[in-house]
């Protein structure tokens, strides 16, 4: 509770703690850290990250730079003491590596770092270059260990508490690197120094170990770089994929079930690569591309809601990132069009996406639009001169329904599909056309058609949660730092 009420103190004054106050010789950050070691040798180590993070928002209120360097150097001194005695041992023995009592130091040292980073952002960089190499290597120790052990004991053996340990500290490296990395402020200083080791430790356990041993934080990481450096780390997307695509894709493409964090952080990173990487998806071979499209289509035809919201958003990304490359656009036109509105439409008429309905429909309206305006010169169909490629998809569609809903009648479906092609430029009245449709088919066959309503109250409920969180903030007290700091990160 005391650690908790001085990270709240730190967020709220933390400018105070760094200017001399009156009566005061130093500033009080400087009494605090000459006394560090008497403050955190009682406190619980959840207790120590806590302080940590508090005195970290102290010193990134310091803007003099040298005055923030020197400050840094003596905030970490400690966990640094800690963290050179382990690397000295393991230089003369990895084996130390294996030790359940230093494995907990070393997953408690950088969970403290984690904290720092997150307090101090991009200044962090000091203390993470005096650890990063070090650090990378204990990675790369942990998943030989890791992959050793599941090799010789099954995958059971990630149960065991000192194989745990071992996985917390890749994960909390991981966690490490993401966090400062999307705090950093220069991407030219991040490519160029810390992501090549990064991705030699990485990449290559990933793609080796077992599925058991992989994790997903790596996928994570990743979509992280690439949403934060975007174009200067473009040439190195197709050796991320290389590493980490088809094998992560073989542990979550045999249900919708298995390894939920890693499909979750895989289409993030795909979501990641489409918005801000998306030259890379022009260079990589067709069958790979191929491989990237069936994921998207697959991804939000998912169960999980949040899976499916991510599946249709890099959709509708991608096609837009595809006008702006004609040649590129009218290729894949050409192979993906059809397939891509027959899939989309096969998840508008299932109810457990319901929920999905304006995304499906801004999808629908622009697959249409284009179409209608000539932005697609490419044959759609050999049957049918490019010049009618309208007709050919009015014609498809009417079959693809009428084979999906034989009770239909034909005139029905016509007004339905003339209706598409007369409201495809305003979404709204796209969207109540398509809910009729599907309105008048659940009707036909007996069913609720309240869940087609499922996003207005959603939106409704999330409103009010908002209005009530609003309410909560505006009396002190009532969240705790973490409840507000995390409302923080979220609106900031």
């Amino acid at each position: 509770m005391a650690c908790d009420t001085f990270l709240k103190i730190a967020q709220k004054c933390r400018r105070h703690f760094v200017q001399i106050q009156v009566g005061e010789a130093v500033p009080f950050i400087e009494e605090i850290l000459s006394i560090i070691n008497t403050i955190i040798c009682d406190l619980k180590p959840q207790q120590v990250h806590t302080f940590y993070e508090a005195v970290g928002l102290m010193i990134g209120a310091q803007t003099e730079p040298e005055a923030q360097e020197a400050l840094i150097e003596k905030y970490m001194s400690l966990p640094n003491q800690v963290w050179d005695s382990v690397i000295s041992q393991a230089s003369n023995s990895v084996d130390i590596l294996k030790d359940a009592e230093v494995i907990k130091q070393l997953g408690n040292i950088l969970k403290t770092n984690v904290r720092a980073c997150k307090s101090l952002g991009h200044p962090y960089v000091k203390q993470l270059g005096r650890i990063y190499l070090d650090m990378l290597n204990v990675y790369k120790v942990m998943s030989e260990n890791i992959t050793t052990a599941c090799v010789t004991n099954g995958n059971q053996v990630i149960k065991q508490p000192l194989i745990k340990g071992m996985k917390t500290v890749k994960k909390e490296t991981l966690k490490l690197i993401s966090s400062w990395v999307s705090r950093s402020n220069d991407p030219v200083v991040v490519a160029e120094n810390f992501i090549a080791p990064l991705l030699e430790a990485v990449l290559l356990d990933y793609k080796r170990g077992v599925p058991a041993s992989r994790e997903p934080e790596v996928l994570g990481t990743m979509a992280t770089i690439v949403s934060k450096l975007g174009n200067v780390i473009t040439k190195l997307v197709p050796e991320i994929f290389d590493a980490v695509f088809e094998c992560t894709l073989e542990m979550i493409n045999k249900d919708f079930e298995e390894f939920p964090e890693h499909r979750t952080e895989f289409f993030t990173l795909l979501q990641a690569v489409n918005s801000h990487c998306f030259a890379a998806f022009l260079e990589i071979p067709p069958p790979q591309f191929k491989l990237v499209l069936d994921s998207v289509i697959w991804a939000f035809k998912h169960t999980m809601r949040n899976i499916s919201e991510i599946g249709l958003d890099i959709l509708y990304t991608m096609l837009k990132n595809f006008s702006q490359h004609d040649q590129a656009a009218q290729n894949f036109y050409s192979l993906y069009y059809t397939d891509i509105v027959q899939h989309v439409f096969s998840v508008v008429a299932d109810s457990v996406h319901t929920g999905g309905l304006t995304a499906q429909s801004t999808i629908l309206a622009y697959l249409f639009n284009i179409l209608e305006t000539g932005a697609i010169t490419v044959q759609l169909s050999p049957e049918y001169p490019a010049p009618q490629n309208l007709q050919f998809i009015q014609n498809y569609m009417l079959n693809l329904l009428k084979s999906a809903f034989p009770n239909l009648l034909d005139a029905q479906i016509k007004v339905f599909i003339e209706g598409l092609f007369s409201f495809d430029n305003d979404i709204t009245q796209f969207k109540e056309h398509l809910r009729d449709f599907l309105v008048q088919i659940k009707e036909f066959a007996g069913d609720d058609a309240s869940d087609l309503y499922l996003e207005e109250r959603e939106k409704t409920i999330q409103e009010a949660a908002e209005t009530k969180r609003k309410q909560q903030m505006a009396v002190p007290g009532i969240l705790g730092p973490h409840d507000a700091d995390a409302d923080t990160e979220m609106t900031g």
